[in-house]
């Protein structure tokens, strides 16, 4: 039974650590910058009418 665990456990301490980098690359944005991010003259409005 011992050895059973100690198979057991690393697997699926393995398992989770896969599982949850899946579920933070699901998640969070991705890390390219926005286009809008680039060009500082597009934070400021056009004052044209």
């Amino acid at each position: 039974m011992a050895v059973l665990f100690a198979v057991l456990i690393p697997a699926l301490m393995l398992g989770v650590v896969l599982a949850l980098g899946r579920y933070e690359e699901a998640v969070l944005p991705g890390s390219g910058p926005q286009p809008d991010a680039l060009d500082p003259a597009a934070a400021v409005p056009d004052a044209r009418p």
